[in-house]
């Protein structure tokens, strides 16, 4: 794929060599995002830049692309992928346009400027763009349905800067890394996650998913396009299994298609082994070679598993199971003990902020590693949260717990922070407004029962923060070694459908993805249907949750760390003594637990050193 990076001044003249050479260094901090070509383009009002991972065919479109139309000159800087760019490019020709690449870049321009705003009513795929109307001395730009691809922007004096990371805006002149009690709030109360449109840094933002923004003489405006609107769903079960079949095939295939070398991870759950399925059928169908397939493990992960509610079993059985029914040319990546730890920084440094620990940094290598074999991988990420696969959508204590379900220890998380800092800024506070701000955008309908009703508000909150988390992983870890990771689950026309099926339908049998394994009952084999949900796999070796707490002891016991100025020092050597198990309940989620919370403070740590923000309190 791509990275973007672009800034505007409509009352000043920026086609100087000093804002060149800005957008340069700008364009520079995203280089692995697209390091096999870079573009330009200078204006008097507005600077954009693109940098190239790799490009479809020989007949691509050279971004940032121009294009004149009836005397007007407009130009694009996009990352992602139209996945209905030929029925597009038909209806547009259809209207007199002509094209002379084969590059969903022109569509999407030439789409533009045929329907305008309007545009954003006619995508299906991934993207975040920005087009300059130069007639309109107007920048307008959009973010997908589920933000799966980023966009970042912040202002300083008359300027407007834009850029697929964080890290780029802050080479522009004057833009300074400051965090202020809202950021604090986003780090510890909420953090892995945040809020949408939020960079956690002040004044940064994100275009947040589903909205388009305009830049103008008449200032910045944000605008939603799109959401998920309940109403009644009427349709049999019968006739319910074959439009999720229908819906999910279309996105599988749309997304498979590309000129460069192409697999699927295989965890032998459900939902990968859904992709695979699909994908190895397409494979068969095109006369392409077998599908590679790749997972990931980790040194003794089997002598030390331990079962859980969330991690009910190992993958090696069923991707056994798997890997034969298709064929699939597989590979086995296994990960250590010290390249987690020790890769926590560039996990860090490729979100810009800390994540989910080894959870980042075991997904960064895992693509660092397939990278040699392939460019782009589909996964079976998003099919949780669309249909329902999480325990919090089943367990009482979380149902009713008043907050964001996988992360309920708020006392916890305010006990980690120095008790006037505590009071300053007031976690819990926070945390509430957040989650009731949440549910009051949640879409119900007047016939929903009572049940379906609650199951829509954990869903929208699943949808809208853990979803978000979890897909702003993929696209950082996977960009940051220059490799893409597509989400076929995570198709806003699935979504829309499945939104409103009732829930005793959507949790047949009383199962996490009741409906979706019923789905699959005659594609799948019944092993892979029945068996229990099982999360993305986390090492379980205690070598590891030594390295880590090695490293925040380290931390904490140096008076020149950042992080000391913030942290309750009492609590982290408790923590610490207990190898994490003072800290009750799991930090986030299923896989973080007492081993994960102590290596995401020592990302805050690392965050802290490198970003040095001004911390205003």
């Amino acid at each position: 794929m791509s990275g973007i990076v672009g800034f505007s001044n409509l009352k000043q003249n920026l086609n100087t060599e000093f804002y060149h050479k800005i957008l340069s260094n700008m364009a520079i901090k995203i280089n692995h995002r697209g390091s096999n070509e870079d573009g330009y383009y200078f204006s008097n009002s507005t600077l954009l830049a693109h940098k190239s991972l790799f490009f479809t065919n020989e007949n691509h479109a050279k971004q940032p692309l121009l294009f004149t139309y009836h005397e007007n000159t407009y130009c694009i800087t996009y990352n992602g992928q139209i996945y209905n760019a030929k029925e597009l490019c038909k209806e547009l020709e259809e209207k007199g346009f002509t094209f002379s690449t084969n590059s969903d870049v022109e569509v999407l321009l030439k789409s533009f400027i045929c329907w305008g705003y309007d545009v954003v009513h006619h995508l299906n795929g991934v993207f975040a763009f920005a087009i300059w109307d130069e007639a309109k001395q107007e920048l307008f730009m959009v973010r997908d349905h589920f933000g799966i691809k980023p966009f970042y922007y912040t202002f300083k004096d008359d300027s407007f800067i834009f850029a697929s990371e964080i890290k780029a805006l802050f080479e522009f002149p004057g833009v300074e890394a400051k965090i202020k009690k809202e950021g604090i709030c986003e780090l510890f109360g909420l953090g892995p996650a945040h809020t949408a449109g939020l960079g956690i840094f002040d004044n940064v933002y994100e275009l947040k998913p589903a909205h388009f923004a305009i830049y103008n003489t008449n200032g910045f405006k944000q605008v939603r396009y799109w959401r998920l609107e309940s109403k009644p769903h009427t349709d049999s079960l019968g006739t319910t299994c074959g439009k999720i079949k229908m819906l999910l095939e279309d996105s599988i295939k749309s997304q498979l298609v590309s000129d460069v070398p192409l697999c699927t991870f295989l965890s032998g759950g459900l939902d990968s082994s859904i992709i695979s399925v699909y994908a190895s059928n397409y494979c068969k169908e095109n006369g392409l070679p077998p599908l590679q397939t790749f997972s990931v493990d980790y040194v003794d992960n089997d002598k030390n598993f331990k079962k859980t509610d969330f991690q009910p079993n190992s993958d090696n059985y069923y991707i056994d199971i798997m890997k034969n029914k298709i064929n699939s040319n597989h590979t086995s990546i296994i990960l250590d003990t010290p390249e987690l730890a020790n890769s926590l920084k560039d996990a860090m440094i490729a979100r810009d902020f800390p994540g989910m620990a080894d959870v980042d940094s075991s997904l960064l290598l895992f693509c660092k590693k397939v990278k040699p074999y392939a460019t782009i991988s589909l996964t079976g990420e998003c099919a949780d949260e669309i249909f329902a696969g999480y325990p919090w959508f089943f367990r009482e204590d979380a149902l009713h717990s008043n907050t964001f379900p996988w992360s309920i220890a708020i006392t916890e998380r305010q006990n980690l922070l120095q008790e006037d800092i505590s009071k300053k800024v007031d976690l819990k506070s926070y945390i509430d407004y957040r989650y009731n701000e949440s549910l009051q955008d949640c879409s119900l309908c007047d016939t929903d029962d009572i049940e379906t009703a609650n199951k829509k508000k954990i869903s929208h909150l699943t949808l809208n923060w853990f979803m978000q988390t979890l897909l702003e992983r993929s696209d950082r870890m996977a960009m940051y070694n220059g490799f893409e990771i597509r989400v076929p689950f995570c198709d806003y026309r699935l979504a829309e459908y499945v939104w409103n099926i009732p829930w005793s339908m959507k949790a047949l049998k009383g199962r996490e993805k009741g409906l979706l394994r019923y789905v699959m009952k005659g594609i799948l084999p019944d092993e892979i249907i029945d068996r229990k949900k099982s999360p993305y796999p986390k090492t379980w070796n205690p070598t590891y949750c030594k390295c880590v707490k090695e490293m925040l002891t380290d931390i904490i016991n140096n008076p020149n760390s950042p992080i000391t100025t913030l942290l309750n020092k009492k609590y982290i050597m408790e923590i610490l003594e207990t190898n994490g198990s003072a800290f009750t309940r799991p930090w986030f989620g299923q896989l973080m637990t007492g081993p994960q919370l102590m290596a995401y403070l020592c990302q805050v740590n690392m965050w802290l050193e490198r970003y040095q923000p001004k911390i205003e309190l």
